[in-house]
């Protein structure tokens, strides 16, 4: 898997970067590799003007490209223009996908989305990276299946940052006790935070999801348990991952901005707690 880098802290600054969540939906689909490379030129520029805003290196950023909606094909398409590791919200979709490129060993896969704990033994068999650690029963069941398999799997533990009922993730008061738990689960290696900001125009609300989670972070590692990293910061998506790397992102989630916009709803892939037990 490729190496994680590690984020050198900064002070924040001011920045009058918008969101581009108007582009939300129509970025055109990517259908060759010469789209795709052309896609990933463009975000790895916005990364680079984001950090080049704050005092960053760009190769402080990790650009995680998401694949979710797109087919083998078009998976092949990213591979082929470089992309090594690829970020998946529906476990099933993103194992499906895993054997069907077997003959590609060097390609591997995050799982970004809510886990199930049914769903646990997929993620242990094939799964590089999980962003989404929000439960001990799914922690329990993830080192129990890891164990089995006999395999280590990287963990970033997601936080509610935005305050909204139909976003998974801890609340932030409540994630200093839960990474104290996590040693209990050797298998699991916390690598740090993850959040979903407010999709919102307003950049001023978005940011401050970045930055509560920046700030909650630094709080924690002052006494994390051995073990249990917290260099981290997965935030931003195609629309605000600017804001994001303004504020200490580490890595950022993009795939509409790389892929092209996607046929299916968003909530199909980011289900509430509501309609997660029928998906």
């Amino acid at each position: 898997m490729p190496a994680i880098s590690s984020h050198t802290d900064l002070p924040a600054s001011p920045s009058d970067t918008q969101t581009r969540h108007d582009r939300h939906g129509r970025y055109p689909q990517a259908d060759t590799v010469d789209d795709f490379r052309r896609n990933l030129a463009v975000v790895r520029e916005r990364i680079a003007s984001a950090c080049l805003r704050v005092g960053r290196e760009p190769a402080s950023v990790r650009l995680l490209p998401v694949s979710k909606t797109f087919d083998e094909a078009h998976v092949r398409l990213a591979y082929a223009a470089g992309c090594r590791l690829l970020g998946e919200n529906k476990v099933q979709e993103a194992h499906r996908k895993w054997e069907a490129t077997a003959d590609l060993p060097d390609l591997h896969w995050s799982v970004i989305g809510h886990l199930q704990t049914n769903k646990a033994r997929l993620v242990a068999r094939f799964a590089d990276e999980f962003q989404a650690l929000d439960s001990l029963r799914v922690a329990e069941e993830l080192n129990r299946r890891l164990q089995a398999e006999g395999r280590e799997l990287d963990v970033f533990v997601q936080v509610n940052t935005s305050g909204e009922a139909s976003k998974y993730g801890l609340q932030p008061e409540d994630v200093a006790a839960f990474l104290h738990a996590l040693p209990a689960f050797p298998a699991l290696r916390v690598r740090g935070l993850m959040t979903l900001a407010l999709f919102s125009a307003e950049a001023a609300r978005v940011r401050a999801c970045f930055v509560l989670l920046r700030e909650l972070r630094d709080r924690l590692r002052q006494d994390a348990p051995p073990g249990i990293g917290l260099n981290e910061l997965s935030m931003g998506m195609s629309g605000d991952f600017e804001i994001a790397i303004e504020e200490g992102a580490t890595v950022v989630r993009v795939g509409q901005a790389i892929f092209g916009a996607r046929a299916l709803p968003d909530s199909y892939y980011w289900p509430t707690a509501e309609t997660a037990a029928s998906a």
